[in-house]
């Protein structure tokens, strides 16, 4: 009798037990979409709602997900947030001031992130982004440091992380230091420290098999992966880096993972009040979210999937007092403001000549449908010239020589371009308060197991709090 009552406790013990593995989920995502506040999204989705015609909001895949909250970003040294308080506060639960990465205000106490407790206990971790793998927010889930501009510390953290996987572009040190070198040591550190670097999408996938552990570059060394307007083939792209993060996960799958992903662009494009290029990047981490959202189809009782914020950039507002918006126009926006900035520059050719108003009427016709899709009033046309003449000069001629140095003359073309940008949006109907971040609100998505749990107005700080609470994880 004793031994049937026994057995009968095991067995309610094993089903109790089985349960309460049941509801935790083994796979977390979460998503950051750099300076993409409340507009952003809506936004993207009534800009989406014109193209088909009609006026309202076509959803994206992150928006229907049925839990919705509202999220406070405020540092404790500013109601404005920097990338590295924010990106600590979301990854480790504390507040800390502006521009100090994964430590406490008094730069001396590090906080841990909730990668590295899931790491600690077991879980595989990817960290993914499309700006370089050292910048602020993919930082603030591997890094502690002072200061977030201590790249090469930074970098050298990253290769002692031990975490499985990383994506984004190249080590910013490279880019951003007077003394490039002095980041060299991080790609072989993160070599002997059992990386296997990979560049490219393709080249991922022939060596993904025999890799411990793999960071995942750009097929060509550079700072960012290029934005969504100026991709050409062959490009890498968020899809492609978060199918691999999955994919490299998957090699245990026993083990469960924690993977981010960030759409860092979309805060770039805000700090050039770039609407088309805000967008398309948002569009983007959509695309990429919709891998994981499949992923998540699959392994429905085990997933969670979270999709937020770090801030506000850009103070962008739907409206410019006309009652009205046109953001169907958008659409004729072939390059980002830098991307535009890159084409005229080697428009000018060898030898630094300037190109002529007409010739300059035909690129912004074709970049921008201005004149021919895009109306403007004479009053934008003359800014138009008139930043032309500041930038060329009234009678130019090519191959104007520079007698101070006997070389041909420089032009500076990045202000046509940030016009034309400017204009673009006037026409769209959008106006913007800052071209930095603000202090307004973000939102939070959630989907799957434990997304119960993101509603209502939460601080940044409980974000990996109740992510920890989901998955299992003590904090």
């Amino acid at each position: 009798m004793k031994s049937v009552k026994s057995a009968i406790v095991a067995i309610l013990l094993l089903l109790a037990v089985t349960s309460n593995a049941a509801k935790t989920p083994k796979y977390v995502f979460m998503f950051i979409g750099d300076g993409m506040g409340v507009n952003q999204v809506l936004g993207t989705q009534m800009y989406l709602a014109e193209l088909e015609g009609r006026i309202g909001v076509t959803p994206l895949c992150f928006t229907q997900f049925p839990f919705t909250g509202l999220v406070t970003t405020y540092s404790a040294s500013s109601g404005v947030t920097d990338s590295a308080a924010s990106g600590t506060a979301l990854s480790t639960g504390s507040k800390t001031d502006n521009n100090v990465m994964g430590m406490l205000p008094d730069k001396e106490t590090p906080v841990q992130s909730i990668a590295a407790k899931a790491h600690s206990q077991g879980r595989r971790v990817a960290i993914c982004t499309t700006v370089p793998v050292d910048h602020a927010t993919p930082a603030a889930f591997y890094a502690h440091t002072p200061s977030r501009n201590d790249r090469h510390v930074i970098g050298m953290q990253l290769a002692e992380s031990g975490y499985e996987f990383f994506a984004g572009g190249d080590f910013a040190q490279n880019y951003d230091s007077e003394d490039a070198s002095a980041d060299e040591g991080n790609y072989a550190r993160c070599e002997n420290n059992g990386y296997t670097i990979a560049r490219g999408y393709e080249d991922y996938k022939s060596k993904a098999a025999s890799a411990d552990k793999m960071i995942l570059f750009p097929g060509k060394p550079t700072k960012d992966l290029v934005p969504r307007l100026d991709r050409k083939s062959g490009d890498l792209y968020l899809t492609e880096i978060t199918t691999a993060a999955i994919d490299f996960m998957m090699k245990e799958p026993k083990k469960g993972f924690f993977i981010m992903v960030e759409g860092g662009q979309i805060d770039y494009s805000l700090h050039s009040n770039d609407a088309a290029s805000c967008f398309g990047e948002v569009m983007d981490m959509d695309d990429a979210i919709k891998v994981a959202y499949d992923f998540y189809l699959k392994h429905k009782s085990e997933t969670l999937i979270i999709v937020t914020a770090d801030h506000e950039t850009g103070g962008m507002s739907l409206g410019n007092g006309a009652y009205r918006l046109a953001l169907k126009n958008l659409q004729y926006q072939k390059r980002t403001e830098q991307g535009f900035t890159d084409y005229l520059g080697k428009l000018q050719g060898s030898d630094g000549g300037p190109i002529t108003w007409e010739e300059l009427k035909d690129e912004l016709k074709d970049n921008f449908g201005f004149w021919d899709k895009v109306q403007l009033t004479r009053q934008q046309e003359s800014r138009l010239q008139t930043a032309y003449v500041e930038t060329f000069g009234m009678n130019p001629s090519y191959g104007s020589d520079d007698s101070d140095t006997g070389k041909d003359t420089e032009y500076d073309v990045s202000k046509i371009s940030d016009l034309a940008v400017k204009i673009l949006d006037e026409t769209s109907q959008i106006a913007w308060g800052t071209g930095a971040h603000s202090g307004g609100y973000v939102p939070v998505f959630a989907v799957g197991n434990g997304a119960e749990l993101f509603t209502g107005q939460i601080d940044n700080t409980q974000i990996p709090v109740l992510l920890s609470k989901a998955a299992g994880y003590r904090w």
